[in-house]
């Protein structure tokens, strides 16, 4: 019976990553292992580790890397990089797993992966070949698809891609993304469901709001939620739920930030450090549109057939869908571009629009790859010369 290790650190990406997890899970031809890290194990980040016990996921290894107390900055993060590294080397000298499955291109799958590398264990990535501009995670991500050996890209232009950084194209596989499959896969709750759920009314002018930091940019994180949040505060007529930030470098300064703007709105604001896969996806399906600079508003949003405003350039360089209005960081473009998405040609436009992210099977098709094909000979690989 193959092992396959999924690690995970944050809520977002064990939530693309859950349904194929049950495959794995269900299967007589594999045995799940799962590694929860990070932001799964920090109170301040809501301890969703419990989300994942619930969902009826056994949690075999518990890496904890971040120190709740440590000042918010570069340093804070390189040591819990160093813890990471040093946690999954255990975890893995005591698992054996046959086949390592991440996700993305955080800093934590970065530990776990170099670590998979000199413990000379396979590993499965998606989402390889996107880029994102605007923080470090784009290098990360080439990173991981450099120590990789499985490659499972959301569009046909990121598998060349993939394919354009040296990894043999039989090895690399367009599936799509699982995010926008699990928005047909998933039974997504009524809107009477979600507001009883979340305790909060939805209306036809509430948007769904997520910042995160943006780790390489030439503003600070203070500078870029405090324009956001003002713009925020001159659209009266808006109602919004925010999710929280990322344990990235600044994220904490969002989190405050977001968590005083909820103060002093709190007749039409909330926020929420997790609203889990199911309740994410169903609270997207009843609001007017998706705000801020999370991947979600590229990647699930248009799915929904509802406009995005995608802010500065975290995510500048993905594909996106006609229904995302790009602006910059300063108030008078937020305040500008949400009343383009918000307009009723824009909305319309929206709910017809086509997302490049989306194909059928795409959880069915990494499965069937990870748990039959074989692993010997994977280590070992030659550099693809493009003729």
């Amino acid at each position: 019976m193959r092992k396959i290790c999924f690690v995970t650190g944050t809520r977002a990406e064990y939530g693309l990553m859950s349904r194929l997890m049950l495959m794995v899970k269900t299967s007589p031809a594999t045995h799940l292992q799962v590694i929860a890290t990070n932001m799964h194990l920090s109170k301040r980040y809501g301890e969703t580790y419990k989300e994942i016990e619930g969902d009826g996921i056994p949690i075999d290894k518990k890496v904890p890397i971040l120190n709740d107390e440590a000042e918010d900055n570069a340093r804070a993060t390189l040591a819990s990089m160093a813890m990471a590294m040093n946690g999954f080397s255990k975890a893995y000298e005591e698992l054996m797993p046959d086949l390592i499955m991440v996700l993305g291109d955080r800093y934590e799958i970065l530990a776990a992966v170099t670590a998979a590398l000199i413990e000379r264990i396979p590993v499965a990535h998606i989402h390889g070949g996107e880029v994102t501009e605007g923080a470090y995670d784009d290098a990360i991500r080439h990173s991981i698809t450099k120590m990789s050996h499985l490659h499972f890209t959301s569009t046909e232009e990121y598998r060349k891609r993939v394919i354009q950084l040296g990894e043999s194209p039989e090895r690399v596989f367009n599936t799509g993304a699982l995010g926008v499959e699990n928005i047909k896969k998933t039974p997504l709750m009524s809107k009477d469901e979600v507001e009883k759920s979340i305790g909060f009314t939805i209306d036809k002018n509430t948007i769904l709001a997520t910042y995160h930091p943006v780790t390489l940019g030439i503003s600070t994180a203070g500078r870029d939620i405090s324009n956001f949040l003002e713009a925020l505060e001159e659209r009266e007529d808006l109602r919004i739920i925010f999710t929280m930030p990322n344990s990235d470098t600044g994220g904490r300064v969002v989190a405050e930030a977001v968590e005083n703007f909820v103060k002093r709105n709190k007749s039409r604001a909330i926020a929420f450090k997790s609203l889990g896969m199911k309740r994410y996806l169903s609270v997207m399906g009843q609001v007017a549109a998706v705000v801020g600079n999370s991947s979600s508003g590229i990647l699930e949003a248009p799915s929904f057939g509802i406009p995005t405003l995608d802010i500065g350039d975290r995510q500048k360089g993905r594909a996106a869908a006609d229904s995302i209005f790009h602006c910059n960081t300063d108030k008078v473009s937020i305040v500008k571009g949400l009343e383009t998405i918000l307009s009723s040609s824009f909305r319309k436009s929206a709910s017809i629009t086509r997302n490049p992210y989306e194909k059928e099977g795409t959880a069915q098709t990494i499965f069937d790859i990870i748990s039959t094909l074989p692993l010997d000979g994977l280590l070992q690989k030659h550099f693809y010369d493009i003729k």
